[in-house]
């Protein structure tokens, strides 16, 4: 069974529907083929960063993008270290 996806429009306008409309998360989540959880989720998501909310299609969130680089940017400093370190015992064994 392959995951289904959901657009940002399709999410935002499942969350109005309870929000705006007055209709019951169930309600909701039963006319939308959806489970209940999911759409408290979106609920939780739009209510808390609407910004933010629902980057999808491979986008990341703006802090995690940046957590993402700051890992890459890590492990390419420490190859540098190690190749220095490796640089700078090689030429002190060729100076003995």
């Amino acid at each position: 069974m392959t995951r289904r996806k959901f657009s940002r429009e399709f999410k935002t306008e499942a969350v109005k529907l309870v929000t705006e409309r007055g209709v019951s998360v169930a309600q909701a989540a039963r006319d939308l083929d959806v489970a209940e959880s999911v759409l408290r989720r979106w609920m939780r998501e739009l209510t808390s960063a609407p910004a933010a909310a629902f980057p999808g299609n491979g986008q990341m969130r703006a802090d995690l993008a940046e957590i993402a680089a700051l890992k890459k940017e890590v492990a390419r400093l420490r190859a540098e270290r190690d190749i220095l370190k490796k640089a700078a015992a090689f030429f002190a064994r060729e100076a003995t």
